[in-house]
C-alpha cells in the first residue's frame, strides 16, 4: 500500500523521516521527494507554479506506477494534492491526508476578506530578501509554538530544531521565493471540490503560520465527509512536536 509524502515550503524528503520508518515498519510502501528547486532536486529556474508542482507529482506517479495511493502533505504540499487532484484526478489516489494545510486561500480579496491583506505578504517578502538565513533562524520559533523556552525534550530538541534550519539550505533561494509567493497568491477554493476521496486534516490549533481558523476549519468545511483532527497546543510543526499522535493518526487512517 503506497503512501506518497509532499513536503512543506523550503523543506524536503527528509522531514518525513519520523512518519516514513514506522509506517514501513507497519508493512506500508513509503515514498517521498524533493520538489523541484528543493533537496536533492534540479533547480531548472522555472515551474514553480502550481499547475507545474502538480504536473511533477502526478509524472512521479506513472513513472511508478503507483496506485491506491494515500497522499500525505504538509503545508505547501497540501496545496500540491489539491492541485493534482483537480488536474489529474482521483483514477491512482485512494485517500489524502492534509497537515497545517495552507488552502484554501490565503490572500484577502473582495471575496476572501478573511484572508491576510497583501501588503503584510509584500512585508514579509522583504524580510526574506534582506536575510534569508536569520529569517528561518527567528521561523522556527514560530514554527514549533516554542515561545520562550523548549518544549519537553519528548517534543523536539535543539538538536531537531537545527536539523529542520539545515533542510532549508539545501534549498535554492529562487525556488524559495517564487514558492512563497505561488502559496501566498494562488486560490484553491475550486480545487477542493477534486476531493471526493477520503480526506484526513491534521491542524494544530497554536498554528501562527496558517491559522486553524483561516485554514484548516475552511477547508475541512469546503471538502464534504473530511474528517479533521484539531491538536491541542500544536503549532505548524506538528509532524515533529506531536509525532507519535500523527503517526498514530496517518495509520489508523490508512488502514481505516
Amino acid at each position: 500500500m503506497p503512501v506518497v509524502f509532499l513536503s512543506s515550503w523550503a523543506a524536503s524528503s527528509p522531514m518525513w523521516e519520523y512518519q516514513m520508518l514506522p509506517l514501513s515498519e507497519r508493512g506500508l510502501r513509503c515514498i517521498a521527494y524533493d520538489r523541484r528547486g528543493h533537496g536533492r532536486s534540479d533547480d531548472p529556474g522555472r515551474g514553480y507554479d502550481f499547475d507545474t508542482l502538480a504536473d511533477d507529482l502526478a509524472e512521479l506517479l506513472t513513472q511508478l506506477d503507483l496506485r491506491g495511493v494515500t497522499l500525505v502533505g504538509h503545508s505547501m504540499g497540501c496545496a500540491e494534492i489539491a492541485r493534482y487532484l483537480s488536474r489529474h484526478g482521483t483514477s491512482r489516489i485512494a485517500r489524502a491526508v492534509l497537515i497545517g494545510t495552507t488552502t484554501p486561500f490565503l490572500l484577502q480579496t473582495p471575496d476572501n476578506p478573511a484572508g491576510v491583506p497583501k501588503h503584510l505578504f509584500e512585508a514579509n517578502t522583504a524580510i526574506l530578501l534582506a536575510d534569508r538565513q536569520r529569517y528561518f533562524a527567528s521561523g522556527m520559533i514560530k514554527f514549533f509554538g516554542l515561545g520562550r523556552s523548549w518544549p519537553a525534550p519528548e517534543n523536539v530538541s535543539p538538536e531537531v530544531m537545527q536539523w529542520a534550519l539545515r533542510l532549508t539550505d539545501e534549498c535554492s533561494p529562487k525556488a524559495i521565493l517564487a514558492c512563497r509567493r505561488a502559496i501566498d497568491e494562488t486560490d484553491f477554493r475550486s480545487d477542493l471540490r477534486a476531493f471526493t476521496i477520503p480526506t484526513l486534516i491534521l491542524h494544530g490549533d497554536n498554528d501562527q503560520s496558517t491559522p486553524l481558523q483561516r485554514c484548516g476549519r475552511r477547508t475541512a468545511q469546503a471538502i464534504p465527509h473530511s474528517q479533521l483532527n484539531v491538536y491541542e497546543g500544536a503549532a505548524h510543526g506538528l509532524f515533529l512536536t506531536h509525532k507519535e499522535r500523527v503517526n498514530d493518526d496517518l495509520l489508523a487512517f490508512i488502514q481505516g
